[in-house]
This record gives structure tokens, C-alpha cells and sequence, in this order.
């Protein structure tokens, strides 16, 4: 495994960030594919003898039983200041007044809440799951910068928005000598490339590391374009992402793949860690094979046309994901 900076901090991650939305109750929240505590375990367990030290997780995944059963397995199959743990704040825990967001209580609350279900007293990485635009940015920066100071979180991130909306919320914080964020994660992968016209430049020119999700396109990047899985029939989300145009990119993937003779999603993701944007990948692995994949895309590397013939194909998109 490679390490990297994450951003322009001192701290080191792995080149492959293990993404924990796949862990959780399956009858707890709205993803009904999630694995158990049982079927969890080994897959974490794998991830870190592979070397793997990143692990992203978030409140409302199964409603926080995947913060749980994240938890006692890093306790079980690692030492704690080994391991980069991320979680993020924002989507809904309860319902009524006060139940998501970022303001000071539902930041305060949720990160208690967070540290409580991991067993751990402290994240890495704490980041904004998205923008609220009902709360003032001031509110969440001071709130943010309080528990780094206070010793619950070591850093700060944040994922899909526009870059006006992350530009703000940088140049709050450090117009206030507040905590900023250090890394992004975004909806990045090679059939959703709109993150190149302004939130990449913005994260390379200010030093802010870049975590895609949903790298392989909720796995279209690893399939024929017409095949569904469990995950795919029931991904309402997933299914509003993308648009039968990316079909033309998916076949060059598998046309490069079998050149290679690898799978194709080493391919896809060899094609975002060229990027040099990007820290780490944050993978979702159902099965040992996907992890291995993910690990050998650390090492695989494209030729200058492969390269080409994967991005050629590419055409706008609606902006999705935020």
C-alpha cells in the first residue's frame, strides 16, 4: 500500500480509503444491500492487513449501527492511533426540531453521539456530509473549530457542494482564525467529471485533499451497462447519477481491462488515482475480490492513450450529487 498526505497536512493515509456505507444493519435506515456485523468484520479485517489505515463512516449509514459495527472491528483488528477514522455530520438522526443539519446543538449532539457509537474519544476526520444553507456558515465554522479545540476531532472536511458554497466556508473560518477544512469529498469517477470545472482547481490551488465517493459509479464502471444488481434495484439515489451516454465510457473501460487482462475496476480506479487532484478513493467492498481490486489499482498504471481513450468520450452532466 501507498501512503499519502492528506491535503496539505502532515498526516498520512492510505492511497485507498475503505468507504463503511456497505457495514450496517440492514434493517436500520434506507440501504437495504448493507451487510451485517457478521459478513462486516472479515472484509474490515482485510482491509487493514492489506495495509488500508482510511476508514469513512457517517452518522446516518443504517442509522449509526455502521458507526457501531465500524468500531468495535477497528478496535478489534487494530491499534487506534494506527488508523485514520473519518465520519461526517449533517443528514437527519431523528425526527423533529434539531434532528440534522449544522448548527452548534446538532453538531455538538451528533458528534457525542458519533464518538459514543464508535468507542473511541476522538475522530480524525470530521466532515460536513453537505451544505445547509438554513444555518449560517459562521454558526457551523465556530462550532467545527470549537471540538477540534476541545480534542473530539483532529481535522476537518467536507463533501459535495458547489465550490461558492466551499469557498465561503474556507475563507469564514480563516477570516475568523477558525479551524478550515482539509479535504473534500466529492462525486468524482469517469462518467461524473463536472467536479473538474471549478471544485478541483479550487481544492489543487488551496491545498485541499481530494476523497471521490462513489468511484466506480455506484459499480457501473465494473459491469455491462445493462446488467442490475440487489444494490442497483433498490439505489433510488444511485439510479438519478448518471444517463445512458456513459455507456460508451464503460465499454472502453472493458476494452482496456481485457488488454490489461485485470478487472475493470482496477482500470476505473487506476484512472482517478492518475488524477493528480485526488488523495484517496473512498471504496465500498461487499466482497474480499473488491478489496483486492482496490489495493491493485494502487499499482496499476496507464499508458498516455489509455488514458485519452477513457476521457474522450466523456460529455456534460447535469450537476448531481450535492
Amino acid at each position: 500500500m501507498q501512503y499519502v498526505k492528506l491535503g496539505s497536512t502532515g498526516l498520512d493515509v492510505s492511497r485507498i480509503c475503505l468507504g463503511c456505507m456497505t457495514y450496517g444493519l440492514p434493517d436500520r435506515g434506507t440501504h437495504e444491500w448493507t451487510l451485517d456485523e457478521e459478513a462486516s468484520r472479515p472484509l474490515i479485517r482485510q482491509a487493514v492487513e492489506a495495509g488500508i489505515n482510511f476508514f469513512d463512516t457517517a452518522n446516518v449509514y443504517s442509522d449509526g449501527t455502521s458507526e457501531e459495527i465500524v468500531g468495535r472491528a477497528l478496535r478489534d483488528f487494530a491499534r487506534r492511533d494506527d488508523i485514520v477514522l473519518a465520519t461526517k455530520v449533517h443528514g437527519r438522526m431523528r425526527p423533529g426540531p434539531n434532528g440534522g443539519g449544522l448548527s452548534r446543538k446538532a453538531i455538538m449532539t451528533e458528534l457525542d453521539q458519533s464518538l459514543a457509537r464508535l468507542g473511541t474519544d476522538y475522530v480524525d476526520l470530521y466532515q460536513i456530509h453537505r451544505f445547509d444553507p438554513d444555518t449560517p456558515v459562521e454558526e457551523t465554522m465556530e462550532a467545527l473549530h470549537d471540538v477540534v479545540k476541545a480534542g473530539k476531532v483532529r481535522y476537518l472536511g467536507a463533501s459535495s457542494m458547489y465550490a461558492w458554497q466551499f469557498s465561503k466556508a474556507q475563507y469564514t473560518a480563516r477570516l475568523n482564525g477558525w479551524t478550515p477544512f482539509v479535504s473534500m469529498q466529492n462525486h468524482y469517477n469517469l462518467i461524473y467529471r463536472e467536479e473538474e470545472r471549478e471544485m478541483l482547481p479550487l481544492c489543487a490551488d488551496q491545498g485541499v485533499g481530494v476523497l471521490p465517493w462513489s468511484p466506480l459509479a455506484r459499480g457501473r464502471l465494473t459491469r455491462d451497462w445493462d446488467t442490475t444488481t440487489e444494490r442497483s434495484a433498490t439505489d433510488a439515489f444511485g439510479g438519478s447519477l448518471y444517463q445512458e451516454g456513459d455507456r460508451t465510457i464503460v465499454e472502453a473501460v472493458t476494452r482496456i481491462a481485457g488488454e490489461r487482462g485485470v478487472p475493470r475496476a482496477q482500470v476505473a480506479l487506476a484512472w482517478l488515482l492518475h488524477q493528480p487532484t485526488v488523495t484517496a478513493p473512498i471504496v465500498g467492498a461487499s466482497r474480499p475480490g473488491h478489496l483486492e481490486d482496490a489495493v491493485a489499482a494502487v499499482e496499476l498504471r496507464l499508458g498516455d492513450k489509455e488514458l485519452e481513450e477513457l476521457q474522450d468520450p466523456y460529455v456534460p452532466h447535469p450537476i448531481a450529487g450535492h
